[in-house]
Formats: structure tokens, sequence, C-alpha cells
């Protein structure tokens, strides 16, 4: 007697469904973003270290340093000289592992400094302030977090900015939000709140989670999104990484104020000014929106100031010296340069 496993059940329009979100989500590919780092490490580290003092003279004399020290004093608040302990590793120890991206997003800036200087790193959504003062992506807006020295991390999946072409007049009047619920209790408590409600277009694409089914949903691209009006931006471990392309774009971003900010400084944007403000326990949500619904001139106020708060982040060769005089001032406070 012969036995026959059956054939596994492949579900074509699920995978069909993937396939495209890969291909048009909007969102920077994996691949190329892996490819160039990798190229870039065949490049002799020495050649950067030749390069650095010339390069940080050159940016102390463009015109535009003055803004570009008020940045670097934001992200590197370090005022009085810490030394690190003897045993914090130097940056030739620094090496790829499960974290690659972050590994690439510092090697791209710690090549041009000697492989003997030391440093603390704290990869990953930090939400605490460290003992010491540390390199991040994030941290908690506190008036003691200064031990937090913010770099631009992560970028291939946090900055993304768009071209949106459709304006806000000609929008669906909906709310709309896509992202992981699961384990995020104030995303989770909004979903409890608004899924049923017709102002909404909620979804889940969390993935083997025992919330509620009729939350679950297939992703959504950026461009399917700049349908709306109103795009939700829920802080899920630390930031919304959703909003510097929602801020680019021709919808508003909705959210209740920030407690935590990356490079993009979150803690500066203006409430009702830069994007949407509702309560903590977003119980006006539907008031806040129905009111820009009413009043388009005053939102599309809001969408011309976020344009304004986006567009220094799109020059690239200022903000790679932004990071180069972050880690150059972190390095003298430590007292190693």
């Amino acid at each position: 007697m012969y036995f026959c496993r059956p054939t596994p059940r492949i579900d074509v329009s699920r995978m069909k469904n993937k396939i495209l979100y890969t291909l048009f989500s909007g969102k920077k590919p994996k691949f190329v973003y892996y490819t160039i780092n990798v190229l870039r490490m065949l490049i002799p580290n020495g050649v950067f270290r030749m390069r650095l003092p010339a390069t940080l003279v050159a940016a102390m004399r463009r015109s535009d340093f003055e803004y570009m020290l008020q940045r670097v004093n934001y992200y590197n608040r370090l005022s009085q000289p810490t030394p690190l302990p003897a045993d914090a590793p130097q940056l030739k120890a620094h090496k790829p592992g499960k974290q690659k991206v972050y590994f690439f997003d510092t090697f791209e800036y710690t090549r041009w400094f000697p492989p003997y200087f030391r440093w603390s790193f704290c990869p990953g959504d930090v939400t605490y302030v460290p003992t010491l003062p540390s390199i991040v992506k994030s941290r908690p807006l506190t008036p003691d977090n200064q031990n937090s020295v913010v770099m631009k991390l992560v970028k291939v999946r946090h900055f993304i900015f768009v071209n949106d072409s459709k304006r806000f007049v000609d929008k669906q009047n909906r709310v709309i939000f896509r992202g992981k619920v699961k384990g995020k209790a104030e995303r989770r408590r909004f979903m409890e709140m608004y899924f049923h409600n017709p102002l909404c277009d909620l979804g889940d694409v969390s993935k083997h989670t025992t919330d509620p089914a009729e939350w679950q949903t297939e992703k959504k691209t950026i461009r399917e999104h700049l349908d709306y009006k109103f795009i939700m931006a829920l802080e899920g471990n630390d930031v919304a990484s959703n909003l510097k392309w929602v801020m680019s774009s021709n919808s508003i971003a909705v959210m209740p104020r920030p407690t935590c900010e990356t490079w993009f400084m979150e803690g500066t944007l203006i409430p009702n000014y830069h994007y949407i403000e509702i309560k903590p326990d977003f119980t006006d949500l539907e008031e806040r929106v129905t009111y820009y619904i009413d009043h388009p001139d005053e939102a599309q106020q809001i969408i011309e100031h976020a344009h304004a708060y986006v567009k220094p982040f799109k020059d690239k060769k200022r903000e790679h010296l932004i990071s180069l005089l972050v880690l150059d001032k972190y390095f003298r406070m430590t007292k190693q340069q």
C-alpha cells in the first residue's frame, strides 16, 4: 500500500501580491542597498582617513556651516569631555552581524576615523538613555538624553521621500493606516477604536498574530497610500517610520506628539503646522480630521510647511558632511581627537 503526501497548496494570489508589492512598494530595494555597500567596502579605509582633515575644513568654509553646526549640536548634545572606559570597543572590532544595515550605515562614516578609536554603539530601536555617550538611531524625547548621539541609521527604510502629483483636494476624505500591530499596544488600541469607523481604512500587516482576523490585510504600496488625504503616522517601537515620506507628499501625517526622535529631528516638529496633532488617547481623531476636510486651505498650508521641513534632508552632500561632523564631535568629546 502506498501513501501519498498531499501536495502543499500554494496561495497564488497571495504570492502574486507579495511579488507586486516588492517590485512597486515605493521603498528602496534592499538588494541595491547591499550591493552598493559591499562594493564600497572594496575601497581601502585609508583613503577616507586621508581625506578627513580636508573634508572637515571644506565643511567649515561652506556658507551654510552655521546651519550644519546647529544640526550637529542637536544630534550630539555632549557639552563636557566624557572619556570612554578603557574596555570600550575599538572601531576596528565593528563587524557585520545579524543587523547588517546598522553595520553598513555606521561603517560608511566610522571608516573615516582611526581604527583604534573607541566608541559605544547601541543598535536597534533605542527608547532609553545609555549610561555612556553612545551612537544610536533613536532616542527618547527627554531633557536628559545627551548621551544619545543620533546618527542617520537604517536610512534605506526610514529615509524615503516621494514625488506626489496628486493634489490634496483630489484625494479621498479618509484616514489610512497600514502597519504591524502585533506587540504594539498603542497601535492595537487605535485599531480597536477605529477599525469599523467609515472615516478610516485600517489594516494590520503583522504575521502570526492573535489579533482579530478581520484586521489582517495585505500591504499597500506608498502610491496607494497617497490616494488618501490623511495618513496615520503611529509610533511602533520608537518613531513612525513612514513619517518622512508622508511629509514629502500631498497628504498629511496625523499623529499624537512624538515621544522619540531620529535623524529627522521629530522633536522639532510643530503640531498643526507640520502635521495634524491628535490626543495620545486618539479620542479626537474624527474631530481633527473633519476640521481639515472642511478647511482645505489650512490643510494645504500644513502640506507646504511639511515640504519645507523635508527639503534640507534631501541635500545628500550636506547630510554626509553633517554625519562626519557628528562623529568628529563625538570623538573629540570622548577625548580621542
